[in-house]
Order: C-alpha cells, then sequence, then structure tokens
C-alpha cells in the first residue's frame, strides 16, 4: 500500500467511527420511537446536554473516563465499542473495496446491520427501516451500480437484486412457516425473514446461501459453547439477528470470493 493508500484508510476509519457515535444515538432512540436529530446528545442520567468535546467519538469516552463529567454517573462501554467497531468495519470494507463506487451501497449495508443488530440484542425486534428498508434501497442501488452483482447494464443489476430479495426473504419465510407448522410455535421472527431479503437485495441470491451456512454455523457454535459452560439460558437472549449480520459482513469481506472458488472447484474449473 502507498502513503495515499494508508491515508485514506485512516480517512475512512474516522468517517466509520463519526458513524458510530450516530449509531449509538440511533439505537438508544428508535427503539423509544425519538427523533434521532433533536434533542442533542445528553447524559441519560443527569439529562444535561454533552459538549462537542464530550461527543468525540472512542476518545470522549476515554477522557471523560467513563463517566459523565456533570454527574459522575458511569457512561457504558458500549458507547466507544461501537463506535471503534465501526471504524474497523468500514476500514476493513474499504481495504476490500478500494476506490470503488460500491462501498458507498456497502458502508450503508454495515451501518443498518450494526444498528438492527443492537436493537435486535436489546430488544428482540429488528427495525423496519433497516429490513424495509433495505428491501427499498438495495434495487435501487443496484439499478445505478450494477456492478454490485458482478453485471453490465442497470436493468440487469435491478433484475439480480430482485432475484436475491426473493430468494432472501423466500428462503426464511419458508423456514418460519415449516417450523410453525411442525412445532406449533413461531421457529423464526419475521425480522429476519425481512432481513435476509434486503440482504439478498444488496448482495444477490448467492450470498444467501453462504449468509444461511455461516449464520446457522456460528449460531450453533454459540449454542454449544453455553451449554459447555453451563449458561443454557442465555441461548434465548441472543437473537438470530446478529449472526445473519455477522455472516453478511463476512460476505462482503471475502465469503463471496470463497464462494467463486467453491464454484469454480465444484465445476470442474479453476480458480
Amino acid at each position: 500500500m502507498t502513503f495515499i493508500d494508508w491515508y485514506f484508510t485512516f480517512v475512512v476509519f474516522l468517517f466509520g467511527a463519526c458513524w458510530g457515535s450516530f449509531l449509538n444515538v440511533c439505537i438508544y432512540r428508535i427503539p423509544a420511537e425519538l427523533s434521532v436529530v433533536k434533542p442533542r446528545s445528553r447524559c441519560p442520567k443527569c439529562m444535561t446536554n454533552l459538549a462537542w468535546k464530550d461527543n468525540i467519538p472512542i476518545f470522549g469516552w476515554i477522557f471523560l473516563g467513563g463517566k459523565c463529567r456533570y454527574c459522575k454517573a458511569p457512561i457504558s462501554a458500549r458507547y466507544p465499542s461501537i463506535e471503534l467497531l465501526t471504524a474497523i468495519l468500514f476500514a476493513l470494507i474499504w481495504l476490500r473495496f478500494p476506490y470503488d463506487l460500491v462501498l458507498v451501497p456497502y458502508l450503508l449495508l454495515t451501518f443498518g446491520l450494526i444498528l438492527g443488530s443492537m436493537v435486535d440484542v436489546d430488544e428482540m425486534w429488528l427495525p423496519d427501516r433497516v429490513t424495509i428498508g433495505g428491501m427499498i434501497v438495495g434495487p435501487i442501488f443496484s439499478f445505478l451500480l450494477p456492478a454490485m452483482h458482478g453485471v453490465e447494464g442497470h436493468v440487469a443489476g435491478l433484475v439480480e437484486s430482485l432475484i436475491g430479495l426473493a430468494v432472501g426473504f423466500g428462503s426464511l419465510w419458508s423456514v418460519a412457516l415449516i417450523g410453525r407448522l411442525v412445532l406449533k410455535k413461531d421457529a423464526m421472527g419475521f425480522g429476519d425473514v425481512k432481513l435476509m431479503g434486503a440482504l439478498g437485495a444488496f448482495l444477490g441470491w448467492e450470498s444467501i446461501i453462504f449468509i444461511v451456512f455461516v449464520s446457522s454455523l456460528v449460531g450453533a457454535i454459540v449454542g454449544v459453547s453455553f451449554i459447555a459452560f453451563g449458561k443454557k439460558e442465555w441461548q434465548s437472549k441472543i437473537p438470530f439477528g446478529p449472526y445473519i449480520a455477522l455472516a453478511a459482513i463476512f460476505w462482503m469481506l471475502g465469503g463471496s470470493s470463497l464462494w467463486e472458488a467453491y464454484a469454480a472447484w465444484a465445476s470442474g474449473g479453476a480458480y
């Protein structure tokens, strides 16, 4: 990498940290049905508006020693953790697709996946603005940037996106329907179904196979680990949405290459 490459990587990292700060606002306010724009950020304990220097991503929390400047109430380490996570993921996606316009939809998708995952962990549901919003925005981006699906032509990009949406939505909807018929209860939340539709719209139908497999594998590993450490009750506290989001990020960061290599091997070709 050249100096200019490292420079832009650092810029994207800072950009991600800033969006991570906004994510903290969204994660807290969206479930409460509050505006994500007004009022200004404030301490949830003493309700004092925070100064700009207190809102510096990652470092603001460190400078404050993890406590409110005014009432000294502790500030959760989750806030800088989300900012750091967003910054790292934005930088990794930049390194995967440097100087490429597909960065725009992929960074937006990453933002939505983190938002949806954290709300799902806290509230056990996925926001429609992430799931349904993704099913709407994904085809639009695919039409404008057909390279997202490795095709040429705006119509071809849109068609690939709509096929991916149908496959993603339909695959998990079928699982949910079968689960309800067999188990006589909901085996999967409908938010997960909509999320898979959004991912198919952004990433294409081939990603769905990878995401379903990897998310199920990770979920099984985590579940077995809980049982092994005597924490079986924790299984019900982690919804499936974050596993889907993790698998989708794996796809963007290299899973697509693994799929292409497997497809070439399965067809007897060389990769």
